[in-house]
């Protein structure tokens, strides 16, 4: 796969949207990161997974998958290598990085309607 995959894959996702953070491109929903390429120099692009997804894609895949460096990849924060992705791998990865945005989203949003409830 490519970095053109990537992209047209992410944004293929209802309400995605093409941004930019720290001077690399970005897919946010609701605002929010679910993927970047920000490592696309290295061939990777990078999902926003949670440490239990991240250790299930790891294991599934370990030729495919690898956490990002350091606390960020302590976080769930995962590598894809786009060269070793097919079609049906990296539309799953990054369908599961939006689904748990979107989860992201909706537990902040209710977090914020409780406090203003107060």
């Amino acid at each position: 796969m490519t970095p053109e995959d990537f992209r047209r894959i992410a944004l293929s996702f209802p309400d995605t949207a093409e941004g930019s953070h720290m001077g690399a491109v970005d897919f946010r929903v609701a605002g929010r990161i679910f993927a970047t390429l920000a490592s696309v120099k290295l061939g990777y692009g990078n999902l926003m997974f949670d440490p239990d997804t991240q250790a299930g894609f790891l294991a599934d895949m370990p030729d495919v998958f690898l956490p990002i460096a350091g606390g960020w990849g302590r976080m769930g924060m995962t590598h894809i290598i786009l060269a070793k992705a097919d079609e049906d791998i990296l539309t799953g990865a990054l369908r599961t990085a939006y689904n748990l945005r979107l989860k992201a989203n909706a537990r902040t949003a209710r977090k914020t309607t409780k406090k203003a409830r107060k």
